[in-house]
């Protein structure tokens, strides 16, 4: 008995195709994840508009990190410092030994202006902001000439050190170890300095140094102030304000 087997073909019509909008190009993107390719289909007028583009992600405004715009200017500060020595302090106690930072920080702005300072703490910025501190405290005002000069010859002795400054005829600053960063802080220049002591100490350099120059620096409260230039945006309403304003009638009486 044999068996018939029939076969019926189905015919599908295809679906018409709408004739709205034209059909959005479509981008193919390829990851490999391992051995295997993964195809994702993205289109790429959407991911332009949504992400910001392909340089630009997130759409965040470019300019800085994280898009952030740059950065404001850093205030320049009033005092240039430099540090002239750091020691670590050790100081035996009953639990065993304790340790500390020692700084020895000189600021200047560089126009006459001079002091030296030291701070101690555990931590080193601690340290210098405590040197900068005293420093400021203890700043003077030093008589320079026309030339960022000195005057005369002046020369002092602290402790085991002991030094000379001299001015010279434009040869310009001629100074060694602490010397030589204190008097360019205070914006000396056409000078010589010369330690007579053998000793390496740049802190008792330092005070021998400052030493020195408290010969040729103002009393209290003799220092000249720097006139302040007040901006014409200021001061126009200010004038025009006190021309208009009426005198009192009664005044004189």
């Amino acid at each position: 008995m044999s068996e018939t087997k029939t076969t019926t073909s189905e015919t599908t019509t295809p679906a018409p195709t709408p004739t709205s909008a034209p059909a959005t190009p479509v981008a193919q993107v390829t990851v490999a994840t391992g051995n295997v390719a993964v195809a994702h289909e993205k289109e790429s007028n959407f991911r332009g508009n949504s992400r910001g583009g392909a340089g630009n992600r997130g759409g965040k405004p470019q300019g800085g990190r994280g898009g952030r715009g740059p950065r404001p200017p850093r205030e320049k500060p009033e005092f240039d410092s430099k540090t002239i020595s750091i020691r670590r302090v050790t100081r035996v106690v009953s639990g065993g030994r304790r340790f500390t930072l020692s700084v020895a920080l000189v600021a200047g702005d560089r126009n006459g202006r001079i002091g030296l300072g030291t701070g101690k703490a555990l931590d080193t910025q601690v340290a210098i902001e405590k040197a900068l501190k005293a420093a400021k405290k203890n700043m003077f005002t030093i008589k320079l000439s026309k030339t960022k000069s000195l005057s005369h010859d002046i020369d002092a002795k602290f402790k085991s050190s002991e030094v000379m400054i001299m001015p010279n005829k434009g040869r310009g600053l001629i100074a060694g170890s602490s010397a030589r960063t204190i008097l360019a802080l205070a914006g000396v220049s056409n000078v010589t300095a010369k330690f007579y002591s053998g000793t390496k100490n740049k802190l008792n350099n330092a005070r021998a140094t400052m030493k020195a120059l408290q010969q040729v620096a103002y009393a209290h409260g003799e220092a000249p102030v720097a006139v302040t230039k007040i901006p014409e945006v200021i001061l126009a309403p200010v004038v025009e304000e006190i021309i208009n304003k009426p005198l009192d009638s009664t005044r004189g009486k």
